[in-house]
């Protein structure tokens, strides 16, 4: 069996794969990467080449040969490029083989994984309504936010401000069992970060998601020897050389891995692997599709070290486009019985269905300068 074919779909701020072979079979990958798709999608070009007439079978080597065989490696676009090869790799063997592609990772080792849904709000009331809202619909894990404040400007004293007064209401509201991640979102110095992180300590936060940008191990190092919050970090990083010092050092408590930033479902299970060592879990971060999404559960479901997926309802928009059997049950994904990873993708829809890439926000200070987003 040989590659016999690629096709990259660009469907609104998604990027799919799609690797066809002379037999017939085929896998569906996802190499989105937001306000930057144009950029994987062109990537392909020098891509595509390299994958005519290879064996389909040998993940690996093809994974190393698209890292390793030339000069240049790494970085967000071409290691989403590899993403939705090597993900489309694993659903293209799963369905060649008939079973599903935990098997293929090891077999499961948990029957569902949990979920965290996202909750934003304007206001403190409105996001303890909305929270308990989903608590009601069976949501164990939410994921707030709330460091966006009205003004000119961002401005993390007003941003801490804001963020204890709405956790105070929140875990009041939803009361002591359900689990509350705070994402900071990178917007925070190391300074302000374990100011922060310590004024949200006695609101008892699961942990505190991207207090600081996540490329210098060092100013991790010095955040964690400031502050008792559980940390987790990583949805940047690209390759497991850049979530080594963070692992290594036992600098962060939860990995957030993106596996369509990162290489895919191959070196997802590595990084999990480095965490494993150090009693260190997995908190996955995805695109927002029914691909990545099954993608992470299926990999979630095989290591021993998940502690949480990211996960929203899907798009009426998507759904049209991608076929998929995922569904929320008791918060929680269950475990899919589907040959591959369970997905595949409507051409025609794809095909009518543009590409609306946009540029992320750009965040100022009140004084005008550029703050992290």
């Amino acid at each position: 069996m040989k590659i016999s074919n690629i096709k990259v779909f660009s469907v609104g701020s998604f990027v799919f794969v799609k690797i066809e072979t002379d037999e017939g079979v085929h896998g569906l990958g996802e190499a989105s990467l937001s306000g930057r798709s144009a950029a994987v999608v062109a990537a392909f070009e020098h891509l595509e080449p390299l994958l005519i007439g290879q064996d389909p079978t040998r993940i690996e080597h093809i994974w190393q040969d698209i890292y390793r065989g030339t000069f240049w490696r790494g970085g967000p676009v071409l290691q989403s490029a590899l993403a939705g090869i090597d993900i489309a790799l694993w659903d293209l063997n799963g369905k060649r083989l008939g079973v599903p592609c935990y098997q293929l990772l090891g077999g499961h080792a948990r029957d569902r994984v949990l979920i965290y849904r996202h909750v934003y709000a304007a206001t403190a009331t409105e996001l303890t309504e909305r929270s308990l809202a989903l608590t009601q619909e069976g949501c164990r894990v939410v994921r707030v936010s709330p460091t966006d404040v009205d003004g000119d400007g961002f401005n993390p004293r007003r941003a801490i401000l804001q963020s204890i007064e709405f956790m105070g209401a929140l875990r009041e509201g939803v009361g002591p069992e359900v689990e509350i991640i705070f994402e900071a979102h990178t917007r925070f110095t190391v300074a302000r970060a374990i100011e922060l992180c310590n004024s949200l300590a006695e609101f008892k936060p699961w942990f505190v998601e991207d207090p600081i940008r996540s490329e210098n191990p060092g100013s991790f190092a010095t955040l964690r020897a400031h502050t008792d919050v559980a940390l987790g970090t990583g949805e940047q990083l690209h390759d497991k050389w850049a979530f080594r010092e963070l692992i290594e050092g036992e600098l962060i408590d939860y990995i957030r891995v993106d596996i369509c930033h990162s290489g895919g479902i191959t070196e997802g299970r590595k990084v999990a692997t480095m965490a494993e060592v150090h009693y260190q879990e997995l908190a996955t971060h995805y695109t927002g599709s029914p691909v990545s999404s099954a993608a992470m559960l299926h990999l979630n479901l095989a290591i021993p070290n998940c502690a949480v997926q990211e996960h929203n309802p899907f798009g009426s928009d998507i759904n049209q486009v991608i076929r998929h059997e995922l569904e929320v049950v008791d918060g929680h994904l269950p475990r899919p019985a589907t040959p591959g990873l369970g997905i595949d993708i409507d051409e025609k829809a794809a095909a009518i269905t543009p590409m609306q890439d946009h540029e992320p926000p750009h965040w100022r200070r009140e004084d005008g300068s550029v703050n992290d987003w």
